[in-house]
């Protein structure tokens, strides 16, 4: 059994094929962790996990939408309208037996705002990620991180964290890109990292660097503590590279993944979905 541990299947994007692609996903016996990024994508979330005993839904605010901002990437571009976080509203989609973690949420300076300082925004991001744990931490809950340019930070935070309260719940660190260093960091504090399709794509021509210090990431860390996710419908694997990016595409990074360490397909399915569990604790199987 595969498990996409994180993608956006409730999203607009999938309005005109989710029947299509849901039955694709049936088809290879998948579990998938639907990810919400604001009030109405975290509630949609819950809302499709209810109607299939394969999903589950993760709820949170994205740090690119706590500013209004313009975003860019290569399958999507809108404006976030900057919303304001609720945490009673939060909380009460917590209770939900299908809610399985809190995000995602973390720290972005990739998307910032122009008109003020840097670190305005990154303060308020700050202020947000410490409600987001205090829910996470009432419901026993794992949190889903998103961290872009902000590795440091991130870090910094959650060593704060530990700090003032003796230990650190759990979590992963969403699409991780980054280089050993920084995973070493993660894995001492106790998190996971989730990796994408961006792990099956060459290196650049132009800067090779980011991929050779991904692939050491792959190479170096405990088995125990890797995750598999697409974050569709964003990130398709090399093979599928200018499509729609969907969940049952997470084998593809399995089967990257299995090629670095040697491993045998199925041995690695059977090791992520033994990680999933043991993050993901309210999965049922």
């Amino acid at each position: 059994m595969i498990i996409d541990t994180h993608s956006h299947l409730h999203f607009k994007a999938f309005e005109h094929n989710r029947a299509d692609v849901i039955a694709r996903c049936a088809e290879k016996v998948m579990i998938l962790n639907l990810v919400g990024t604001q009030q109405s994508t975290s509630k949609n979330a819950i809302t499709l996990a209810e109607q299939y005993d394969w999903m589950y839904a993760t709820i949170g605010l994205h740090p690119i939408q706590i500013h209004e901002v313009d975003v860019y990437e290569e399958a999507t571009n809108f404006t976030s309208r900057g919303e304001e976080f609720d945490p009673e509203f939060y909380r009460e989609l917590a209770k939900h037996p299908r809610v399985i973690a809190v995000g995602e949420t973390g720290l972005d300076r990739f998307h910032l705002p122009k008109d003020r300082p840097e670190t305005e925004y990154l303060d308020r991001q700050k202020k947000v990620f410490r409600q987001h744990y205090a829910i996470a931490e009432e419901f026993g809950l794992p949190l889903v991180l998103h961290v872009r340019d902000a590795h440091d930070d991130m870090i910094e935070l959650l060593k704060e964290i530990k700090q003032e309260k003796g230990s650190l719940i759990r979590g992963v660190v969403h699409c991780y890109t980054g280089n050993w260093t920084h995973a070493e960091h993660y894995l001492e504090l106790g998190f996971n990292l989730g990796f994408t399709g961006v792990v099956t794509f060459p290196p650049k021509k132009t800067n090779p660097e980011p991929q050779l210090q991904l692939e050491e990431v792959l190479n170096r860390i405990p088995l125990d503590r890797i995750l598999v996710e697409t974050d569709a419908p964003f990130l398709a694997p090399q093979t599928y590279r200018g499509e729609q990016c969907e969940p049952w595409m997470v084998e593809e990074v399995v089967k990257k993944i299995a090629h670095l360490r040697e491993i045998s397909i199925e041995d690695m399915e059977r090791l992520l979905y033994r990680n999933t569990l043991d993050l993901f604790t309210k999965i049922v199987r």
